[in-house]
């Protein structure tokens, strides 16, 4: 059941109304129900996989909640991220290690077809983030099996997120809700905003993106114009995906957390990990970036560059080191090749050397005179950073590491635009509509740059939206839906979302 299929929808829509229906004590049993019956009808193997995280993990939580020894809190706590993140290694990544240990062994190794439970990347950080909360005595422990079965599964943000918290979730996802028309109008507005982002913007960009990238010797010309496209096509794919994601999850009065803030008016590549795929990124700072930076051997990292360094590089080089491990980790999360983890990297090193240099793009402003708080400086640090951005999306989307190389080299040495007008678009794999989906990008464009803008300025689209007449509300909602099928490409040919993979 794909999350842009029309049986989605109805799903949805039919289940929102029974649980409006139904005594409201009743409500997260219900919510349990459809959860599972959405994710056995993506099969029923992948089922005992998120069961064995939700079993093992409860029972864990329960035994944290009860054993005072940290030494045996600390081994069961170790048992189990062992036991489910093996469980995710194991699949994901098994086969990556054969190939790449075939460089070196004579013959041909043995790989396995493991099939990749839905969700499972998400499911496993949500739950072990659970766990380490526990640990850490963060949070309380769930004591019934099937609220928490419910907090591993929850049906809309299974698939791509975003990543909750259990101690902020379970606020809205255990609590009783009554119908309630402007949370719904709401509800409405993102899954209507959401489609428009994928439908509109990233499935029209795809045509562009595949032509590019997977044809990249044929459109060497198209190189900077792959990375634009690819650059519309994610953000509109992923942050439309977690507005339909959240946007049905509102119709159960379920407030799920943010996941994209306006990145592209990031002004350095930390503040657009601050602004995209935000969960994953708090993730990845609360249970990566502080036990890394307090660890036993960091501190005594910490006294060597002390001892050995200049005062403000000894304070920089531990954080710059502990954020090149933590988007390492994030490269692997993101996939089992290599341009992965360069992607990773690229982004950790970039973080780590701006740590770095902090101090002398300080003293470097003040001697240039330039105001930071000036709003010429602000477009471009967004220029800066935007550009910055697109390099690491050759690696995130080329298929591997030296094509992303050559496609680089290429945006600076080839720039033929009119190959645009030669990559087919539509079904029938002609140009005829090539010319129409250019302007509906460019259409779609202006209109997200004009939205995110308000948002950046503070706007809250949805509450303005929810005090205008309702007659105007209406026209917004339909000429939305009309938008769909009008500038779209439809499902059925462009596929489902990029993030529902992981």
């Amino acid at each position: 059941m794909n999350l842009n299929s029309l049986v989605m929808l109805l799903f949805a829509a039919v289940s929102a109304v029974i649980y409006y229906l139904i005594p409201k004590r009743f409500q997260p049993a219900l919510l349990l129900i459809l959860s599972t019956v959405y994710y056995l009808s993506n099969g029923f193997g992948a089922f005992f996989f998120i069961l064995a995280t939700a079993v093992t993990t409860y029972l864990s939580g329960l035994a944290l909640s009860k054993e005072k020894e940290d030494k045996k809190r600390r081994l069961i706590t170790a048992l189990t991220l062992l036991f489910n993140f093996g469980i995710l290694f194991v699949l994901k990544y098994t086969n990556f290690i054969i190939l790449n240990l075939e460089a070196f062994l004579p013959g041909k190794l043995h790989t396995f077809e493991w099939m990749l439970p839905l969700g499972i990347s998400f499911y496993t950080f949500q739950s072990m983030g659970y766990l380490l909360d526990m640990c850490w005595k963060r949070t309380e422990a769930e004591t019934s099996f099937f609220r928490f079965a419910l907090f591993v599964s929850f049906f809309p943000q299974i698939m791509q997120g975003p990543i909750g918290r259990y101690g902020k979730l379970r606020k809205t996802l255990f609590a009783p809700h009554s119908f309630d028309r402007e949370r719904t109008e709401t509800a409405i507005l993102k899954i209507l905003w959401g489609f428009f982002k994928k439908m509109v913007l990233a499935d029209n960009a795809l045509y562009f993106v595949n032509a590019a990238f997977n044809d990249y010797e044929l459109y060497p010309g198209l190189a900077v114009f792959a990375v634009l496209f690819y650059s519309i096509q994610l953000y509109g794919d992923f942050s439309g995906g977690i507005d339909v994601v959240t946007g049905i999850a509102l119709l159960f009065g379920v407030e799920l957390d943010e996941n994209f803030r306006q990145p592209y008016f990031a002004t350095s590549i930390a503040d657009f990990w601050h602004r995209w795929h935000i969960t994953l990124g708090t993730w990845m700072k609360d249970y990566v970036f502080y036990p890394i930076s307090l660890s036993g051997w960091m501190g005594k990292f910490r006294k060597w560059c002390r001892k050995h360094l200049p005062k403000q590089t000894a304070r920089a080089i531990p954080v710059a080191v502990a954020n090149i491990l933590v988007f390492l980790v994030v490269g692997i999360w993101h996939g089992a090749a290599w341009k992965y983890i360069v992607y990773g990297l690229y982004n950790g090193l970039i973080i780590g050397i701006s740590e770095l240099l902090a101090v002398h793009y300080k003293n470097a402003k003040t001697k240039l005179h330039i105001n930071d708080k000036s709003r010429g400086w602000r477009v471009f640090m967004v220029l800066r950073t935007f550009l910055l951005v697109n390099i690491s999306w050759f690696f995130d989307n080329a298929a591997t590491v030296p094509q992303a190389f050559i496609m680089m080299r290429n945006a600076v040495t080839h720039f033929t635009p009119s190959l645009l007008l030669t990559v087919p678009v539509g079904p029938g794999g002609g140009t005829g509509l090539t010319k129409y989906a250019l302007l509906i990008l460019a259409f779609g464009c202006t209109l997200l740059f004009i939205v995110s803008f308000l948002r950046e300025r503070g706007v809250n689209i949805p509450a303005y939206l929810l005090q205008r007449p309702f007659i105007v509300r209406i026209f917004v909602y339909l000429l939305l839906f009309i938008m769909l099928p009008a500038l779209g490409q439809p499902p059925v040919q462009t596929g489902g979302f990029i993030y529902a993979q992981f």
